[in-house]
């Protein structure tokens, strides 16, 4: 595995951490989130996201045209190129699927650093570029707008008679693709509302209440 692909470590815990001072803490938990926040919400994971998910799409592309040659043909060349097409995009699809689950994976690990780095300290000085408000919002529209379409294509297209009742593999080809795009839209949907919450608890640190703690049959804060 490369270096850049690896994330950093959690902070060390309490009764061993040696930073000499305050501003070293500080300087290495602002260096930590920057990489950990790229790591998370840059343009660059959307785009490899989207890449993903074309590859996912490509793969279910070529596994319906497989379904519609079988439909529409009965003779032995037709049904050997619907079965190498069907082999090609299976070889799309899962490795597309797997990529996705690892992503999500890593992003789970990523949020669960974010955590534990931010609430290290505060620093808003340091903490203004981190918040990424450009990168969340286009993170946001792009996924909303693939999540519009991908539902559009899944419902409204195969409802509205568009699709002959009879061609089968073609509403699978079109339900097909429009789940994709409507789960990749999801995954950036959660993603860039996830990253908002951070900021907000995190970074801005807004007021949470404080659990009531029953002491000697009182409730105390």
């Amino acid at each position: 595995m490369s270096r850049r692909a690896q994330l950093p470590p959690p902070p060390p815990p309490v009764e061993i951490r040696s930073w000499p001072d305050r501003e070293a803490l500080l300087a290495d938990r602002a260096a930590v989130l920057g990489e950990l926040v790229k790591a998370h919400v840059s343009p660059g994971r959307l785009a490899m996201l989207w890449l993903w998910g074309a590859l996912c799409a490509f793969g279910w592309l070529l596994v319906g045209s497989a379904l519609i040659t079988f439909e529409e043909s009965y003779d032995v060349i037709s049904a050997g190129i619907g079965v190498i097409l069907a082999a090609v995009g299976a070889g799309c699809v899962v490795p597309a699927v797997i990529l996705v689950v690892i992503g999500l994976r890593r992003d789970r690990r990523i949020r669960r650093l974010l955590d534990a780095w931010g609430g290290l300290e505060r620093d808003p000085a340091r903490d203004a570029v981190l918040r990424m408000p450009g990168a969340s919002l286009a993170w946001l529209l792009m996924s909303f707008a693939l999540c519009a379409v991908g539902l559009y294509t899944c419902i409204a297209v195969p409802a509205g008679g568009v699709l002959d009742g009879s061609a089968y593999g073609l509403a699978a080809l079109v339900m097909g693709l429009g789940l994709i795009c409507w789960i990749i839209g999801l995954i950036g949907v959660v993603k860039a509302f996830a990253h908002r919450r951070w900021v907000l608890r995190v970074l801005v640190g807004a007021p949470v209440p404080e659990p009531l703690i029953s002491v000697g049959g009182g409730a105390h804060r």
